[in-house]
């Protein structure tokens, strides 16, 4: 710890008083990080397996040219994704764009003209509302292709309303949408337990109402995912979570497989489906990644935790608080400052291995309708279980934290913004290093 100390004094200008701040809080999360170490653990073996009852072979990362038929790796990918999953079928593809490209065409598998689908855990987030129809006027939106939206608000404690989903279900409602992660609101991720209690209730009301999650940032934050709970549909993104930091790009769906079926013929066309679409030789990125996933999704949910932990003993507000139970890699925090929220970006950028001489500014970014200030020093553009913080110039002024490929750069990160942030007296950390306060 001395050479460490002295490392980053003669580096980064770094007292001490803010390495022994960062430390305390650590040895505080003590037990939280072993709580984290058992769900990794229990999610490595799972991954490890379902590679196993595949029979993963070395020859699996050849690929194809062209149309892409024959790409035995790619087929085996998906049923990986099917295993550990635990659900009927997948569709993994890198021409899948995002994690909102995903989520749009497990949608549209689903929905036809005249339809209803209800979200029941409120407004989805920024970028879907333009996919939906909410915000914009574009004429592809689901709502001006002739389908219909409705939403129920969360409970005044962020809960979703159980009691009045019944209320909002509709004879041609065919779809309920569930948002697992906090995207840019002000609550915490719900539970896999939490999500089946929601299911439980519409399967109850209608067995033929179809079911889907928005699963992105969430994966691997428990021993189980929504697919395991009665969901008919779920999507995410391949550089989060699931990527584990090496996928250079694509998304996944998994459920049902005619609703599969219906993905791959929007995503290519009717006919050819899931026989067609080039990987791109990033079989091995993709396989490899999600092998590394459950460690690395421990270290950004470890490093989280420390964020939370450190902020709150600052007095700022933190979701999910560092003693809630985790269900995505996001945290949001209130700093009701937009000069902290800049600082914050800046210094998370200037801790990052890739670009860390650019400074961030707050920029139209597409999809939002607030200016959004981003810092992501990544190797794979936009990756988000790589360190990144981003957040809207609006108030309260939250800023959205998540990923890291190692827990060691994210404590670094956290202990650089510090400094910086008590160098410019917008936090005060005291001399003993075990107290502070917002400005």
């Amino acid at each position: 710890m001395k050479e460490y100390k002295k490392l980053f004094a003669e580096e980064y200008a770094i007292r001490e008083k803010i390495i022994n701040f960062v430390n305390k809080r650590e040895d505080e999360l003590s037990l939280r990080f072993k709580e984290f170490s058992d769900i990794a653990q229990y999610n490595q073996v799972k991954i490890l397996r379902a590679m196993q009852e595949e029979g993963l072979k070395s020859t699996d990362f050849n690929w194809t040219t062209g149309y892409g038929y024959g790409d035995i790796g790619r087929d085996k990918v998906e049923r990986i994704f099917s295993r550990i999953f635990k659900t009927e079928d997948s569709l993994v593809r890198p021409n899948i764009v995002s994690g909102t490209h995903a989520i749009t065409i497990a949608l549209k598998s689903v929905l036809r003209h005249g339809d209803h689908f209800l979200s029941i855990t409120s407004t989805p987030y920024d970028t879907l509302q333009k996919v939906i129809g909410l915000r914009g006027d574009n004429e592809d939106s689901l709502i001006n292709s002739g389908l219909e939206y409705s939403e129920i608000p969360l409970l005044e404690d962020n809960k979703i309303d159980l009691d009045n989903i019944k209320n909002n279900i509709r004879d041609n409602t065919t779809l309920v949408i569930l948002q697992r992660s906090t995207g840019y609101s002000n609550r915490r991720a719900f539970t896999v337990s939490e999500l089946k209690e929601a299911i439980d209730i519409v399967k109850k009301i209608n067995p033929n109402i179809k079911v889907f999650v928005d699963n992105c940032y969430g994966e691997f934050t428990e021993t189980i995912e929504p697919s395991q709970v009665g969901i008919d549909i779920m999507a995410g993104s391949l550089i989060k979570n699931p990527g584990g930091g090496l996928a250079y790009t694509g998304g996944y769906i998994a459920g049902e497989k005619k609703l599969i079926e219906k993905s791959a013929n929007i995503l290519t066309a009717p006919g050819i489906g899931k026989d067609c679409g080039l990987t791109f030789g990033m079989t091995r990125q993709i396989l490899q990644g999600l092998f590394l996933a459950p460690k690395i999704v421990e270290d950004a949910i470890r490093g989280a935790t420390l964020f939370s932990k450190c902020f709150e003993e600052l007095g700022f507000h933190s979701i999910p608080s560092s003693k809630d139970k985790r269900s995505d890699i996001v945290t949001a925090i209130e700093l009701k400052d937009p000069e902290i929220l800049e600082t914050f970006c800046k210094y998370i950028q200037f801790s990052s291995p890739v670009d860390s001489e650019f400074t961030p500014i707050p920029w139209d970014m597409p999809g939002y309708d607030d200016k959004v200030i981003m810092a992501a020093g990544d190797f794979i553009e936009g990756s988000s279980i790589e360190l990144s913080a981003d957040g809207p110039m609006r108030e309260p002024y939250y800023v959205y934290f998540q990923g890291g490929l190692s827990y060691y750069h994210i404590k670094f990160a956290l202990i650089n913004l510090l400094n910086a942030l008590d160098k410019k007296n917008l936090i005060n950390i005291g001399s003993m290093s075990n107290f502070g306060e917002a400005r």
